[in-house]
């Protein structure tokens, strides 16, 4: 596998009798944005950790620009690696001003430009002698970041970079750090299990599951196209129908679609986004609003069909009341099919 930036292959980590990451494999091309999105404790932390050099793989190889870093004889310590880090609690130094901090791996020759260059591109001018504990949890987050960056490092990994900022700010400092990282061509590797985040920020999304690489695509790939019902159910809502493939056509409930490969016939598992399904008030409609959610610019409904609830997602201009009989339109969209 050719791999411009960052290259995994056959990567196991064990703990003592528990495997944290298991003959996982993936790539990070240069310059993309790439987050690692999965359940807490699947063991996309201890992948950064490995590329960071922060652990050793008990099998498998880790290359970084095309050179090896961990595994088959090699190993690259962290300080060797075009690495930097922004960690889920910051790890600031508390006791060095945000200055100090920000040039802590830079040399001494090079603070002195480097350091209010960089203070300049996270928006802290004039805060530079400030400490830690005197800053919003939004600026430290700008510091960690500035000081991963100070090294001029090829790649930036951040771990949860999010998890403790409030939440109405997450969205405004996710476009604050993805607008700093993407005009100066760094790599950035982002470890969620936000899916939302991992959507809005990321290029390509590899998608960890009990310590492996379950798929690996663009957002839309994996919302569209999951390669199992595993997949389909973590990175958004559906609807899963039963039905039944007859020469390359499913039939469910909701009508008939094409079966998107599954050409044997048999019993399948069928999945349907919310966002597909169009609700009509109609007095003689074959289903009925149970639950309506108003969320603004958008409204979630339950609907029972034939002693199924099943759940619609349609902009609030489409008013259903609650308790409606409806009937059910199917846009057009990929319905994935699982046997």
């Amino acid at each position: 596998m050719a791999c411009s930036m960052i290259l995994l292959e056959g990567v196991t980590k064990r703990f003592g009798d528990v495997v944290a990451v298991d003959d996982a494999s993936f790539c990070v091309e240069r310059g993309d944005v790439v987050a690692l999105l999965g359940p807490s404790g699947c063991g996309k932390t201890t992948m950064l950790r490995l590329i960071a050099g922060f652990e050793r793989p008990d099998a498998g190889t880790v290359e970084i620009g095309g050179a090896p870093a961990s595994g088959a004889g090699a190993w690259l310590p962290p300080e060797r690696r075009p690495v930097g880090m922004v960690f889920q609690d910051y790890a600031l130094f508390p006791h060095l001003t945000v200055a100090e901090n920000v040039g802590f791996g830079v040399s001494r020759a090079e603070r002195g430009a480097r350091v209010p260059m960089l203070l300049a591109l996270v928006g802290l001018c004039g805060l530079g002698e400030r400490y830690p504990h005197e800053l919003s949890g939004g600026q430290q987050q700008r510091v960690a970041l500035a000081r991963a960056l100070a090294p001029a490092p090829e790649v930036v990994l951040l771990d949860e970079p999010w998890s403790n900022v409030d939440p109405h700010l997450r969205e405004e400092l996710r476009g604050e750090v993805t607008g700093i990282l993407r005009p100066l061509g760094v790599t950035a590797v982002l470890v969620t299990h936000d899916r939302e985040e991992a959507f809005s920020v990321a290029d390509r999304i590899a998608l960890v599951h009990e310590g492996t690489i379950v798929q690996e695509g663009a957002p839309e790939e994996l919302y569209f196209a999951p390669a199992s019902r595993w997949v389909a159910e973590f990175v958004g809502a559906g609807n899963v129908l039963r039905g039944h493939v007859e020469r390359g056509v499913v039939h469910t409930r909701l009508g008939a679609f094409p079966a998107n490969g599954a050409s044997a016939a048999g019993e399948v598992d069928v999945l349907v986004r919310p966002e597909l399904l169009e609700l009509t008030p109609d007095p003689d409609g074959a289903a009925e609003v149970v639950c309506r959610e108003f969320r603004g610019h958008d409204v979630f409904y339950r609907v029972v069909l034939d002693g199924v609830e099943l759940v619609s997602h349609r902009p609030s201009t489409e008013v259903v009341p609650l308790g409606a009989r409806v009937s059910i339109r199917l846009h057009e969209g990929r319905v994935p099919v699982f046997h």
